[in-house]
């Protein structure tokens, strides 16, 4: 129940945010359009993919045909992005347009898991167009927000995120704000680095468990909520393994391959051992090696049930 009035608030306080722009309509952009546009929100949207153009579109939000066409109509405007070169390209676009009056700034909710240099390039980029940007990355899959369990990590100017925290509300009760521009970020790779062993141990975890001749599931009913041993990354991903079925991915291997690089390349800058995320990495890569790119980061099963002599996964036929 009270996450449920926490929701309401959080929609009701979204009459104050204006016209809510989207760039990037993937998986995570995606739901987020779709959650804002139940709230009632105008909501505009680019994405590169025509697809997720005409998704938005059956939403009920206004696609348009650039970057700064939706920026020049928005109040605030979300960035969801795969890659450093993509958030260069926006940034650009973004800084490219004319300066508002004070009384209509835009501020830019920057979601994506990137290089912290790269966010405050961008960050000084917006700035000298008196533009506001906010690093707020996102723990959790889009499965998981519809249980409100996402965490958004927002850092940057105060103000600012006062000013727009209850567009986040609308997704989750989990928004803090953890200080200056780029801890968000560094939240980020702590969450990730764990989920990067996590999802290793729950597959390796599986593996035993089929060795030994018990039933997955039984497994799953029983530790998933333990107090103890369970986990999120547990009850999410264990399901996937257990079928053996890695479609709809809730995070795609070659996505998760950048951030375990932008984490790995965190930890050497700052000389911190990570022996466990290391050990991890071989096993995601063994997964793009055989072909499970675009499937669940869970499909690592497969690569140590390989491993350990398991007989492979029986694919689907067409009728």
């Amino acid at each position: 129940m009270k996450q449920v009035t926490a929701s309401r608030a959080g929609h009701h306080a979204l009459q104050d945010q204006g016209v809510i722009g989207i760039i990037g309509l993937g998986i995570m952009g995606g739901v987020m359009a779709q959650e804002l546009l139940k709230a009632g929100s105008t909501v505009l949207g680019f994405d590169i993919q025509k697809a997720a153009q005409q998704r938005l579109k059956k939403m009920g939000g206004q696609p348009l045909g650039s970057v700064a066409a939706v920026a020049e109509r928005s109040d605030v405007l979300i960035v969801s992005l795969a890659t450093t070169g993509a958030l260069a390209t926006v940034m650009a676009q973004i800084a490219a347009l004319p300066k508002r009056d004070k009384s209509r700034q835009l501020i830019v909710l920057e979601t994506s898991t990137l290089p912290i240099g790269d966010k405050e390039a961008a960050q000084a980029l917006l700035k000298k167009r008196g533009i506001t940007l906010l690093d707020c990355p996102i723990s959790g899959t889009a499965e998981r927000m519809k249980q409100r369990a996402w965490t958004v990590y927002c850092s940057g100017s105060e103000a600012a995120w006062k000013k727009t925290r209850a567009i986040f509300q609308v997704f989750t009760d989990n928004t803090p704000y953890v200080g200056v521009f780029g801890n968000g970020t560094k939240m980020k790779f702590a969450a990730n680095h764990l989920v990067a062993i996590y999802n290793v141990a729950c597959a390796e975890s599986v593996t035993l468990a089929r060795k030994m001749g018990l039933d997955p599931q039984a497994v799953l009913d029983l530790f998933g909520n333990s107090q103890v041993i369970g986990t999120g990354v547990m009850r999410l991903r264990t399901p996937f393994m257990i079928k053996r079925e890695y479609l709809p991915a809730t995070m795609k291997v070659e996505v998760w391959q950048k951030d375990m690089q932008v984490i790995g390349d965190m930890a050497r800058a700052v000389d911190c051992p990570t022996p466990l995320f290391n050990a991890c990495a071989p096993i995601y890569s063994a997964a793009m090696a055989q072909g499970l790119a675009l499937e669940d980061t869970a499909s690592v099963h497969e690569v140590l049930g390989g491993m350990a002599g398991l007989p492979p996964r029986r694919k689907k036929t067409s009728a």
